[in-house]
């Protein structure tokens, strides 16, 4: 027996608002991960910079380099904050809670089911009976 991911016994509305969630859910995900890439990439961009201080003193260019290691080598690329700090503050006090309410959409709605809607666009684009067209795996009991 196969699990009916696409819950029938929901009405359109509510199938529609979850699944406009989640993908708000998703969507923010991507930009959780294009923070967190931000934050790295300018830790790697600080490093870098490091390196480059260090061979123009090599090369003779001091004063260039002093300036730039006084000025710019661990600079905050956002005023009093570290970029890590960045990341925390979201993933405390949204991301977090974004999370949090997804959960509680889903288990108020559809008993903590997830992606009902793509279950059911799933379900009308399958073809019925061919062998790589499963509804999903089989209950176990």
């Amino acid at each position: 027996m196969t699990a009916d991911r696409s819950r029938p016994d929901l009405d359109d509305t509510t199938v529609e608002g979850l699944g406009r969630l989640s993908e708000a859910l998703e969507t923010m995900e991507q930009a959780r991960g294009q923070l967190y890439g931000f934050h790295q990439h300018s830790g790697k961009a600080d490093r870098l910079v490091q390196e480059a201080v260090a061979l123009f003193r090599e090369a003779g260019h001091a004063r260039l380099a002093d300036d730039l290691d006084r000025d710019l080598v661990g600079r905050n690329v956002i005023a009093d904050r570290w970029t890590f700090q960045v990341v925390e503050d979201f993933d405390d006090n949204y991301w977090s809670v974004f999370r949090a309410f997804d959960e509680r959409a889903r288990a108020e709605l559809s008993g903590g089911d997830r992606h009902v809607l793509e279950a059911r666009m799933k379900q009308r684009e399958r073809t019925a009976g061919h062998p790589a067209h499963e509804a999903g795996p089989a209950l176990s009991d």
